[in-house]
């Protein structure tokens, strides 16, 4: 079932055939509408077949999403907070939009090694025999 693109940001784009969805009832508040009509929705997403995704954010996603994204790569977001099928639907692919913005973001810098300065070696040595010296103290006092 062909849908609508989903417009990521200004350089990615998913196609609407890279996505399908499946429509099975939800559980929760909703009264006989419950019972009766299937909203919530499973949205799918074979990430690792996908051309629209680079390697990278493709890598990201697939660490990202954890145990959402089956062996075979394809990713599913279930989506039932609404009562309606359109808002679970809108629902599913916000959660798949932010999911792949998030894996988008750059790296962060690399860790800048640092040594202590000298004052805070002085003051830790001084504070470490400092405390030696009260717990020499704690001992039994020499026989005189």
């Amino acid at each position: 079932m062909a849908s609508d693109p989903l417009y990521i940001n200004d350089r990615i784009v998913i196609a609407g055939w890279e996505l399908s969805e499946q429509f099975v009832l939800a559980g929760g508040p909703g009264g006989q509408n419950v019972n009766k009509v299937a909203t919530a929705v499973q949205l799918f997403y074979n990430i690792a077949a996908s051309p629209s995704l680079p390697e990278r954010i493709r890598d990201n996603v697939i660490g990202l999403a954890g145990r959402r994204v089956s062996k075979d790569g394809v990713l599913m977001i279930e989506a039932n907070r609404f009562r309606s099928q359109d808002r679970n639907r809108e629902d599913a692919r916000e959660r798949l939009k932010a999911l792949i913005l998030k894996a988008a973001e750059p790296p962060p810098p690399p860790r800048r090694k640092t040594k202590p300065t000298r004052g805070s070696v002085e003051r830790r040595l001084k504070a470490k025999s400092g405390r030696g010296e009260v717990k020499k103290m704690r001992g039994r006092p020499d026989g005189e």
